[in-house]
């Protein structure tokens, strides 16, 4: 009997876990976004704390994408990395702690996204890429977080082929791993991040999204799905 009600706990645990709906309003968690209404937003750099340096540069350029089709502005990341590389603020670390206001000055942003990067590993044995990312959106008006999201991403690389043996798709799923393209996995990351991401001015569901469920703060998913 004790068996079967560990069983019926466990269950009910791993069910929470992977749930994707917080049970929380978009309107209650991201109350901020609804009360400011920001209609521009300038992403930064990512800050990449995982051990692959070309993980920083791939998540940057897929970043904007999934913003602007929620609904906002966002500002030209080619131009904004070339006026911050030549303003030496390429590194997002000296702003996410700080002031926000001069971002609004020189790019108009209402906010700002910043991501850490925590992790960025491949396992060809595994065939899946383990990614952990943070995401910010901090308003450059009150420097308040308005919204975040941290994510531990796996993304499943391997390969079925019918009929072949264990062996040959153990090695093909290796071959896919090792070539999977950074940009594939962070466009992956990034758009199931921002699904929940109240929708901006220039979406049919702006103002009207308030009462659906907001996802989870923190969240473990495999991709694709």
């Amino acid at each position: 009997m004790k068996n079967i009600i560990y069983i019926l706990i466990a269950s009910l645990f791993l069910n929470s876990c992977g749930s994707t709906s917080s049970g929380v309003l978009k309107s209650t968690a991201y109350s901020g976004i609804y009360q400011e209404k920001p209609l521009s937003v300038l992403i930064m750099p990512p800050i990449n704390r995982s051990t692959d340096v070309q993980a920083k540069e791939f998540f940057h350029t897929t970043l904007n994408v999934p913003i602007i089709n929620a609904g906002y502005y966002v500002v030209p990341p080619f131009l904004s990395m070339e006026i911050l590389k030549k303003e030496s603020a390429y590194d997002s670390e000296m702003f996410i702690d700080q002031p926000l206001g001069i971002f609004h000055k020189i790019f108009g942003a209402d906010v700002v996204v910043f991501t850490i990067i925590n992790k960025w590993d491949k396992s060809s044995i595994g065939s899946k890429v383990m990614v952990e990312v943070e995401y910010i959106i901090k308003s450059t008006h009150t420097n308040e977080a308005l919204y975040t999201r941290t994510g531990s991403v796996i993304y499943n690389t391997a390969v079925r082929t019918q009929g072949a043996s264990l062996l040959v798709n153990l090695l093909t799923s290796a071959i896919n791993t090792a070539a999977t393209k950074y940009v594939d996995v962070a466009r992956a990351c990034n758009n199931y991040t921002f699904s929940d991401l109240p929708a901006g001015k220039y979406s049919l569901q702006y103002g009207l999204d308030g009462e659906t469920s907001a996802g989870r703060k923190k969240f473990t998913v495999k991709l694709p799905r």
